[in-house]
């Protein structure tokens, strides 16, 4: 028995050991991730439940006071006809960006993947996305002026009539979608690059056996079909990022004229920052995250199937 019980010992004291030493690293780990936590909580976390919170309240900055209204802010954003149109307007400006930038990134990406200077049109694309969008937009309202701008300039010279692309309450909300459009198309062309740079040789090489000799062909035979997970990630990107329009209509339009370029975000900033109703605000905000998350995780599931698929 004395020799059992030394085994036993013998046996115990590096398990103990182990254990402790594994204790005590457990602790310095989450010593060690106290402060980014306490960041994450301080600047992400607690600031979403507040706004969370503050959605089922009547609160208002600069009145006493703050009285609990349940659903009411979500049912009023339901009758709401000034968050109707913006949510209209938000709706046709996706309508109109959505497929347009994912198409011209792709068109792009298949025309300069195998360019000798593709180095440099990568970089002549992607300016815009890497660049400041109220910067950016600036520029553009330049650009769009109605007398002094290149646009109407270069209108001009083809025999046309001027055109007030930032006025004109017809024309507004498209004018803006041709520059989301324009600043979308880098983003999207470098996420197919790095798709088209995932896609093997031998399966070119193998559909130009089965008598796809055509660039069309090889395109929808293998192109399309392979880049299928990386077109799903793009729309779903592409979509909310189209929704989540604000800066250029912060800054060329603030809405105007007659509402026609209202779109959601910047219902949530006039609803917050200008009129100060901060639970109806946050009610758009809480939908705005609820909606951007069931896209994310559609996306995730859509391709969590895709793979299982290919498993199988």
């Amino acid at each position: 028995m004395a020799v059992l019980d030394n085994v036993s010992l013998a046996v115990a004291a590096p398990v103990r050991s182990i254990y402790q030493s594994d204790r005590a690293q457990a602790r310095a780990g989450l010593v060690l991730a106290l402060p980014a936590l306490l960041l994450l909580l301080a600047l992400l976390i607690g600031p979403a439940i507040l706004v969370l919170f503050l959605s089922f309240t009547d609160a208002s900055l600069g009145l006493v006071g703050i009285r609990f209204v349940g659903l009411g802010n979500y049912g009023r954003m339901l009758t709401d006809p000034g968050f109707s149109t913006s949510l209209r307007n938000t709706a046709l400006y996706v309508i109109v960006v959505v497929p347009i930038s994912i198409g011209w990134g792709l068109l792009v990406a298949l025309l300069i993947s195998r360019s000798t200077f593709s180095a440099f049109y990568r970089t002549a694309h992607f300016i815009p996305v890497a660049a400041t969008l109220v910067a950016l937009a600036t520029a553009w309202e330049a650009i769009l002026h109605p007398s002094l701008g290149a646009a109407n300039a270069f209108l001009h010279l083809l025999g046309a009539s001027p055109v007030r692309f930032l006025s004109d309450p017809s024309v507004a909300l498209y004018a803006l979608a041709c520059i989301g459009i324009w600043q979308l198309v880098g983003f999207n062309m470098i996420l197919f690059l790095a798709g088209l740079s995932t896609i093997p040789e031998e399966l070119y090489e193998a559909a130009a056996i089965d008598g796809a000799d055509s660039g069309f062909k090889r395109f929808r035979l293998v192109t399309w079909p392979m880049l299928a997970p990386v077109t799903l990630f793009v729309t779903v990107m592409t979509v909310i990022r189209a929704f989540s329009v604000f800066e250029i209509v912060a800054v060329l339009t603030q809405g105007g004229p007659m509402k026609s370029t209202m779109v959601v975000l910047y219902t949530f900033y006039e609803e917050g920052f200008r009129f100060f109703r901060v639970g109806y605000a946050s009610a758009i905000a809480v939908s705005f995250f609820v909606f951007v998350t069931m896209l994310s995780l559609i996306q995730m599931r859509l391709s969590d199937r895709r793979a299982s698929g290919k498993k199988t």
